[in-house]
């Protein structure tokens, strides 16, 4: 599947970037007035003790009253407004990117069989920091300047010994931050693999239950787990010590503000209201930079969130506007085709090479491991050969649109899995198509009769914590969705495994249906019924043609070496031809 060019992430990123830059910028100029706000509450501490108490007038005190509180309300209607953007930021955030980091897990999935969705986890992870409090104290920490000046205005002394207080809490942070940096981010991933190794298990969960693996795969778990937790652990704890020693710095560093302004009043050179002035000032300067300290895990947190998410674009598909081709009359050609997996020095699948008219059957026969299912996964487009061409009337495979696939192509995996929905939603592919293609879908595979025997019918809910079915049920659902809006082209990869006889009597009459529309079959089969209505037969080994032609002039030209057995299904093949 073709990947995101690394100019095309960039500029994905630099939008988000930008936009981002633009709601930090209103946001930043928010967080100065609300700062600036603050000084209200000190500034009038400083007027009533300073002021009205000396001259005991009302009128003053309702004056001053009504300007603090105005400017109270203020701040609290900024602090509100700011809180909504960046919570709207979050969200937009989300919104831009998810679709591509979904894309980037399918593709992933598809390829190199990495289930799992941590991106969109990343992606929350964002979201939830962008709109939640620990992003507040890094908006107001560069303000706290302010705050030292107005100490600094009142008595320079005062001021000294406040921004001595902001220095040390600065290199505290830093230290923190350079201590926790990389054992996080350790954390961080330890846990995604132990996430990852739970899902696994979930996933293999019949497995698990019937072969009594799961003490042996909780000890598995534990071990990973402790390991994790000891990192966390680890960290947890300096960041509770680095925590403490910033709470006792500001509350030690507060009563010392009290104490030399008690001083320096006593002194006759500070006012009683410049001393608790000067005190308030002191915890506001202060409060950021301690909070900040306190939400460094989580900003680190995020930062990493979003170095992965930026990773994972780089799988998503390339999504360049591309001109849509005419229907298809399904016309399949592959010629010279190789392909290898990954870290394989050897190709899997070598020289492979034939051709399909409209309206054909091809049936691809062979042992275990011999490539099928492979060449399936080529035919649809989910791999990209190393070698050789796959095209679909003349087109290359791999570059068709969406839409020309959605429009074209049918494919039936070996394992068959329904989405969360409606059965008739699973079949219309969750488009917005009319009922009649939906149950005409159904009648042309032949499980129209059994969706109506289901609770609900087609409108009856599959997936997780919804209706179970049986393997044959879902197998016959997974045809339907396949034979949907009537495709040209129809790859089914063992799509009988899980019916009866008279399923699979049921299943070669789809088969006759299907191919009577004109529709282009390629169909990997182990079993003889299924392939009486293939036209030509495709014998693999070893990734290797072993034979190819039509039916009857394949099966009498095999020869079984000693000591094997013959390829599934073509014996039976032979007999039913």
């Amino acid at each position: 599947m073709p990947r995101r060019a690394a100019t095309e992430v960039q500029a994905l990123i630099a939008d988000v970037l930008a936009s981002c830059r633009r709601a930090w910028t209103v946001a930043a100029a928010f967080s100065l007035a609300i700062n600036l706000l603050l000084l209200s509450v000190p500034l009038y501490m400083l007027q009533l003790f300073d002021r009205v108490l000396m001259s005991r007038s009302i009128d003053t005190l309702l004056l001053l009253s009504a300007i603090a509180g105005l400017a109270v309300l203020s701040l609290a209607l900024l602090d509100v407004i700011r809180g909504l953007i960046f919570a709207r930021l979050g969200a937009w955030v989300e919104r831009k990117l998810g679709g591509y980091v979904l894309a980037g897990h399918v593709a992933a999935a598809v390829e190199h069989g990495r289930i799992g969705v941590q991106g969109l986890r990343d992606l929350a992870a964002i979201r939830s920091f962008l709109s939640g409090a620990g992003i507040v104290p890094l908006l107001d920490a560069p303000w706290t300047p302010i705050f030292l000046v107005a100490i600094y205005l009142l008595h320079p002394l005062l001021g000294l010994a406040a921004a001595g207080g902001a220095v040390l809490l600065l290199v505290l942070m830093l230290c923190a931050e350079l201590a926790n940096r990389r054992p996080l981010l350790r954390a961080t991933e330890r846990a995604i693999a132990i996430t990852d190794t739970a899902e696994g298990s979930v996933r293999n969960a019949e497995s698990i239950e019937a072969m009594g693996m799961m003490p042996a795969l909780i000890r598995r778990w534990q071990r990973r787990q402790r390991d994790s937790l000891q990192v966390q652990e680890r960290v947890g704890r300096r960041m509770v010590v680095v925590s403490g020693v910033s709470k006792f710095l500001r509350l030690a560093l507060q009563i010392g503000i009290y104490g030399m302004g008690a001083w320096l009043v006593i002194a006759n050179e500070l006012s009683a209201g410049a001393m608790i002035a000067a005190a308030i000032l002191m915890g506001r300067a202060l409060a950021p930079l301690e909070m900040a300290i306190g939400g460094w895990r989580s900003a680190v947190g995020a930062h990493g969130a979003y170095r992965r998410v930026r990773a994972q674009l780089e799988a998503a598909p390339i999504a360049r506007p591309t001109m849509s081709l005419p229907l298809p009359s399904g016309r399949l050609s592959v010629e010279g085709v190789a392909f290898a997996f990954p870290g394989q020095p050897a190709p899997f699948l070598k020289s492979i090479s034939f051709t399909v008219e409209p309206g054909g059957a091809l049936g691809v026969v062979g042992p275990a491991a011999a490539g099928k299912s492979t060449l399936a996964r080529l035919l649809v487009g989910n791999l990209r050969p190393q070698v050789g061409h796959i095209r679909l009337d003349g087109a290359e495979i791999t570059s068709l649109t969406q839409q020309d696939r959605a429009a074209a192509i049918g494919y039936l995996p070996q394992t068959v899995e329904l989405f969360a929905g409606s059965v008739r939603e699973n079949i219309a592919r969750f488009s917005e198509a009319a009922d009649e293609s939906v149950v005409e879908a159904a009648q042309l595979v032949g499980a129209h009769e059994m969706i109506l025997r289901l609770p609900r019918g087609y409108d009856t809910e599959v997936g997780e914590g919804q209706v179970a079915l049986s393997g044959a049920q879902r197998q016959w659902i997974a045809l339907a969705r396949a034979a949907f809006n009537r495709p040209k082209l129809l790859v089914l990869d063992e799509p009988n495994t899980a019916l009866d006889a008279e399923g699979e009597a049921a299943f070669v009459k789809a088969l006759a249906r299907l191919k009577a529309q004109g529709t282009t079959v390629v169909l990997i089969a182990h079993r003889g019924p299924a392939l009486q209505q293939v036209d030509n037969l495709l014998v693999l080994r070893n990734g290797q043609t072993m034979a190819f032609g039509s039916r009857r002039q394949v099966v009498p030209t095999l020869v079984t070496p000693v000591g094997e057995s013959p390829a599934p299904g073509i014996a039976q093949a032979g007999r039913d031809g």
